[in-house]
């Protein structure tokens, strides 16, 4: 029993000591009344028990400290080491901060300096501005007091003393005071008119000029609104830092400038001589006298400001000065309008307007259609689109204007083309034509940045090696990108649609394509200096200037990024234009090789009359077949149909010169001899034939070229008359090709026609017989002539 209650005892202690351990220490109380409330000597236990488990905690906690001691002593150790730094850095950080309270407390009071000058700056302008206003009242008022007054004296006070001779004469005297106060204010409105008149520029200077700032801050707004949607705090290359409002250091410039200076009408011209006349003219019941007289007066010299200088078109600066006029004109009307009731009114404004607005379309439509500087015109379109957005902002509609800038544009595209076709016509004078030699890696991706070249087989080939184009083929593909670049420049701010814009420099590219570029080709083509070399160069390069067509559409597309799917997209016609330069530059080789053909054939010296060739052929022919040989030899980077074209143009050519050489009508005898010696130089003509000079050619088709005269030779060498003549007009003739009046003349040609050369001689006296089939076969050959020319 006593070793239950033991255990249980034991067991309690355990559970209380485990419950002070764990529990918060203001609740031990209640735990440690448990102990007492037990057993008698259950307290002694539990207090054994609780120095034991107290010295238990001790040897942990001392283990605890003997473990961790040395790491203890290492960080007091560092700690001491830091503390001469800590106090070193301790200083320099009250330094710093006392030197910075000392420039923020610089600062702070120049910052209040400022805002007070700003203060005073505004209310001062505010102050000059109300006096401004008051200066004209307080003149109208002291006349419009005089007024009165000697309206009271007339009516009022000197019909009183009506009686005495001096208020006689001050009643005759107010209407010439009257009117001569009319005509001081209105000498002060004439004066007033003039001045505007001349100071017209200064105001539309000032109004045009704060409409481009407006337009420039815009713009300003409108990229930096863009480019946070991708970009930091700074602008596209980390070197133009914007202010804390987002904008550009130069957009904040203009802000600032902006608002600084706000210039009006009402600053630079002073209107109170129109407030005082007016009011004058309304008291004395004459207004409409004063409108009237008013605009008349403005009409005549908005005429006079509608007027140009004759030389307006040769500076920008000459039609600057003719906008600033109307716009200062016209802005001077929108203050009379919105400060005086009823001088001018909005028809009266909107009647001007049109009538300028007629006027100045003219004087553009003329004076641009004299300018040939691209960079003038395109001065001139932006100083259209600022004059338009002027008169814009004052409430004047200025469609007009911006449907003129489309001619403005086509007369500008039109000076472009003009600058360019210097510009290629300089490229082609400056080429070689002989393909771009490159030596190393960076001078050949210098062609490829400039030029889109890919060719798989010479990207293998080791350096130094060559492009097959010559050097004027990337100048022109940057100088079409150049082109494109300056055609961009005038659709900017025309408030068109990115399509629109697309569209424009399409055509315009196109244009120059199809007509400045074609033209150039063409001419350049045609000039006497360019060989067969550089055509075939030029055949070549308008083959890679065609397939880089798709490149340039592809550039278009990224400047304005509209799809090329798009349906109303304009395609670029390169293509047309380099095959057309193409098919040009093969027929001038072909045109070429001919005339070349017949230098050679003029050098031709045959000795009609010799009795027996020499066994050669002539050294002229043999000349021209090397010239034939080597000639088609560089024709090899040419497409295969062009260089089979030019040499079957060339052996046509050859045989058909060969055979009016032979039919020539001043050639009137010709000896078997010569025959013979033509028979072999028409041999070395078939042998070049035969030996493919161009590949590509089936069997003999080459040969063909020559069978004509072949024929013929074979005829007269063999002298198969009878066979010709019982064949003549079968379809298996051996003899097909030759004509019976190309036989007839040259067999005309060797009869006996006189007496002192007579080829024929040794027939007559070895066998007349044969001279008597001659003159049979001329007869019959005669008749196949006729027969022949009865029928046709």
């Amino acid at each position: 029993m006593a070793e239950s209650e033991s255990l249980e005892t034991i067991t309690e202690h355990e559970r209380i000591l485990q419950e002070i351990e764990s529990t918060d220490t203001a609740c031990v109380g209640p735990t440690l009344r448990s102990v007492y409330d037990d057993q008698p000597n259950a307290h002694k236990r539990f207090m054994e028990k609780l120095d034991a488990r107290i010295r238990n905690h001790d040897r942990e906690i001392e283990k605890m400290c003997n473990f961790h001691h040395q790491g203890f002593v290492d960080a007091i150790t560092e700690l001491l080491k830091v503390r001469a730094d800590a106090e070193k850095l301790m200083g320099q950080v009250s330094d710093t901060n006392r030197r910075l309270q000392d420039a923020g407390r610089e600062v702070t009071a120049q910052t209040e300096e400022v805002i007070r000058c700003r203060i005073q700056q505004r209310n001062m302008a505010t102050t000059v501005e109300k006096l401004q206003l008051c200066i004209p009242g307080e003149m109208t008022w002291l006349y419009y007091s005089a007024l009165k007054t000697m309206e009271q004296l007339e009516n009022i006070y000197i019909p009183r003393v009506s009686q005495y001779r001096f208020c006689q004469i001050m009643a005759e005297t107010l209407p010439k005071l009257r009117e001569e106060i009319k005509e001081i204010s209105m000498s002060d409105l004439k004066d007033f008119l003039e001045s505007i008149r001349k100071h017209s520029d200064k105001i539309g200077e000032t109004a045009m000029r704060q409409a481009q700032q407006h337009r420039t801050f815009n713009s300003a707004v409108q990229k930096q609104v863009t480019l946070s949607c991708a970009k930091p705090l700074y602008g596209l290359n980390s070197r133009t830092p914007l202010h804390h409002n987002g904008l550009s250091a130069e957009a904040a410039d203009e802000e600032e400038m902006d608002e600084e200076v706000v210039l009006t009408a009402q600053d630079l011209v002073d209107f109170s001589p129109v407030y005082r006349c007016l009011h004058i003219y309304t008291v004395l019941g004459d207004r409409e006298t004063f409108e009237n007289y008013y605009r008349k007066q403005r009409k005549k010299q908005a005429r006079l400001v509608l007027q140009p200088q004759s030389n307006m078109h040769e500076t920008v600066e000459g039609y600057r000065k003719y906008f600033n006029q109307i716009v200062g004109f016209f802005v001077v009307e929108d203050h009379i309008l919105h400060a005086t009731q009823g001088l001018v009114t909005r028809a009266f404004t909107d009647e001007l307007w049109n009538m300028a607005l007629s006027k100045i379309i003219a004087v553009l439509r003329t004076h641009s259609s004299y300018c040939n500087d691209p960079d003038l015109v395109l001065e001139l379109k932006n100083l259209i689109v600022i004059f338009a957005d002027t008169l814009q902002g004052y409430g004047f509609p200025v469609n007009r204007l911006f449907d003129l800038l489309f001619e403005v544009r086509d007369q500008y595209n039109e000076t472009l083309l003009k600058k360019w076709a210097l510009v290629f016509r300089d490229i082609f004078e400056q080429d070689n034509y002989s393909p771009i030699p490159v030596e190393n890696e960076e001078e050949y991706k210098a062609v490829v940045s400039r030029f889109p070249f890919h060719d798989a087989e010479i990207e293998k080939q080791q350096f130094p090696k060559k492009l097959p184009m010559s050097q004027s083929v990337p100048q022109i593909y940057s100088q079409v990108k150049e082109f494109i670049y300056a055609s961009l420049k005038f659709s900017e701010s025309l408030h068109r649609s990115s399509t629109e814009i697309d569209d424009m420099l399409r055509k315009s590219t196109n244009l120059l394509l199809t007509r400045t570029l074609s033209s150039c080709l063409q001419n350049l083509i045609k000039k006497p200096h360019i060989g067969l070399t550089e055509l075939v160069q030029i055949i070549i390069n308008t083959t890679h200037l065609e397939h880089a067509c798709k490149y340039l559409e592809d550039f278009i597309t990224n400047i304005t990024n509209v799809s090329p799917e798009t349906v109303h997209t304009t395609r670029l016609y390169g293509l047309s234009t380099f095959k057309d330069a193409r098919h040009a530059a093969e027929g001038e080789i072909y045109t070429k090789l001919n005339q070349k053909i017949d230098e050679f054939i003029q050098l031709a010296d045959y000795e009609w009359g010799m009795a027996e060739s020499d066994g050669r052929a002539s050294g002229y022919l043999m000349d021209l077949i090397n010239f034939l040989r080597s000639t088609f030899q560089v024709f090899t980077h040419l497409p295969g149909k062009v260089a089979q074209t030019a040499c079957m143009s060339s052996c046509k050519h050859l045989a058909t010169s060969l055979m009016q050489m032979l039919l020539d009508t001043e050639l009137k005898q010709i000896s078997m001899g010569a025959i013979q010696q033509f028979n072999l130089d028409v041999m070395q003509c078939e042998l070049f034939a035969s030996s493919e000079p161009v590949p590509g050619f089936q069997g003999d088709t080459l040969q063909l070229a020559f069978i004509d005269l072949r024929q013929l030779l074979d005829l007269f060498m063999v002298w198969d008359w009878s066979t010709y003549l019982a064949d003549y007009g079968q379809p298996t003739s051996k003899y097909l090709r030759v004509n019976p009046s190309t036989a007839l003349a040259l067999l005309e040609k060797m009869k006996d026609t006189s007496k002192k050369n007579n080829i024929f001689s040794q027939f007559r006296k070895n066998d007349r017989d044969k001279q008597k089939l001659i003159e049979t076969v001329v007869k019959q050959l005669r008749s196949l002539v006729n027969g022949m020319s009865q029928h046709s």
